[in-house]
């Protein structure tokens, strides 16, 4: 390719305090509009912001998990910009002084190499309302329940090139987030959301391109579809004889495009100035020691321990690593398991995830608990049952409360044990497909592979499959 691509992200976290930054309101998801805004929120002449302490404490311990500068002594600036769902005119924001600056964050490439991504800042700020355009008859409705919930906007440098780095680095933050318990992650709900900052210049040019912004993307999959397509796009700009516009530009799931939302804005027009009612924020030493101390295994040091303490191989660590809750899933299944790490993480990442998927659901709201699923591999472990009628009782566990034991028992799943009982099949199968018998002895392996199906055809998949291979191989001679 003789174009380089070079894209920065801005990802704004809602911290999951249970009151807002500057005021008492509540910021619990789903009220109804306008039941969550007090006068702070509102914006209304008088009133004074106060600033919450666990905002701040979880600000500072995601800067502690990217190995980040905590500033002492942060400032509040405002930020002047007019918006319908902006009551006070202003958002109250960190521009010169961020709490946290200077972190960086590693994440995996395709290729199984490693990049290590700088972050330039994390800054404590305010949200904005929310404009709903539904349902009015062609008119605006304002809900300010969001207006004041706390966020911390990291930005990173602009060191990524390509949309799938970008996936993997917003993976790690979104990852790393839940693993503090600072944010729920709930890109749906848009607890987590990012604005991609995309440019493009031809190899070997020193000077960046002119960058886009392409904002509130609240998926994986939107963030690396929007990346694509303002890449393509800008060449085509360039290549045309045309000039990229530096602009704000808004992404569109339906037809997969981005479109102009408005000129972008420099941080001059934003007036910003420090806020006049909030104080320097100071840290107390004994504070971050504490929070130093609070920080949980982060998913890079979990993940490396599961390949040290389960023998997993890194790609199964990686992705059993990602999700705190899984990761925990995991172990209680391998505890319960007697150890049984490897195929736990099989069933844990396929079969169970599968399922999750499917139902829409996360792990914390899986039908089948570590214990049950644990006593599951037992089964198989102890030649109760094959792997292939395992996958039959997940499914009924899956849509009742009933034990792994329960499930076998009732649908007489048991595996065929006898030997005799199984050799005397065997022979019955080999027996009646002479011509089949005749093309393996000729050196047509892939023979094998009918005999084993019509055996296990016949014992309704409850013959060992080891034992089916070792039988057939002593009686095709």
């Amino acid at each position: 390719m003789e174009w380089e691509v070079v894209i920065g992200l801005e990802i704004h976290t809602q911290l999951n305090t249970k009151t807002k930054i500057f005021s008492a309101a509540a910021t619990a998801y789903g009220a109804d509009p306008n039941t969550q805004a007090c006068a702070v929120d509102l914006g209304l002449p008088g009133v004074l912001p106060v600033l919450n302490k666990e905002a701040v404490a979880k600000a500072a311990m995601f800067g502690l998990a990217v190995d980040a500068t905590i500033n002492d002594g942060s400032v509040f600036d405002r930020k002047n910009y007019f918006y319908p769902d902006l009551p006070k005119g202003y958002q109250i924001s960190q521009l010169a002084i961020p709490i946290v600056e200077h972190g960086k964050l590693e994440i995996a490439l395709e290729d199984g190499s490693t990049k290590v991504v700088g972050i330039t800042r994390a800054h404590l700020e305010e949200d904005a309302g929310k404009s709903l355009h539904e349902d009015f008859d062609g008119m605006t409705g304002i809900d300010l329940n969001r207006a004041g919930t706390p966020l911390i906007e990291i930005v990173s440098e602009p060191e990524m090139s390509s949309a799938k780095e970008a996936v993997a680095y917003m993976k790690k933050i979104h990852s790393i987030v839940q693993y503090l318990g600072i944010c729920d992650g709930n890109m749906q709900e848009g607890s987590f959301r990012c604005d991609a900052n995309v440019s493009v210049r031809r190899k070997g040019e020193m000077e960046l391109g002119t960058r886009t912004e392409t904002k509130n993307l609240n998926s994986f999959r939107f963030v690396e579809r929007a990346i694509n397509y303002e890449i393509e796009r800008q060449i085509d700009v360039i290549e045309s004889g045309g000039r990229v516009v530096q602009e704000t530009r808004l992404y569109d799931a339906d037809d997969d495009s981005t479109r102009t939302m408005r000129t972008k804005e420099e941080a001059n027009d934003y007036r910003y100035f420090p806020d006049p009612d909030l104080l320097p924020v100071k840290l107390d030493a004994d504070l971050l020691v504490q929070l130093q101390e609070q920080l949980p295994e982060l998913p890079d040091v979990k993940q490396k321990r599961f390949c040290n303490q389960y023998g997993l191989n890194n790609d199964d660590a990686e992705q059993i690593s990602a999700s705190r809750d899984m990761a925990d899933y995991f172990e209680q299944v391998v505890k319960y398991a007697n150890g049984e790490a490897k195929m736990a993480v099989n069933w844990v990442s396929g079969e169970l995830s599968g399922a999750l998927n499917q139902n829409n659901l996360e792990i914390g709201q899986t039908q089948v608990s570590a214990e049950r699923l644990a006593q599951l591999i037992s089964r198989i472990s102890d030649n109760t049952i094959s792997g292939k009628i395992a996958k039959e009782v997940f499914q009924a566990m899956w849509s009742s409360d009933k034990t792994a034991d329960q499930v076998i028992e009732e649908k007489g799943l048991q595996q065929i044990l006898d030997i005799g009982e199984l050799e005397a099949i065997v022979d019955k199968v080999v027996g009646e497909n002479p011509k089949q018998a005749e093309q393996y002895l000729s050196g047509k392996d892939k023979v094998f592979g009918f005999f084993v199906g019509k055996v296990m055809q016949i014992t309704k998949g409850k013959a060992n499959p080891a034992q089916v291979n070792e039988l057939l191989k002593s009686k095709l001679v």
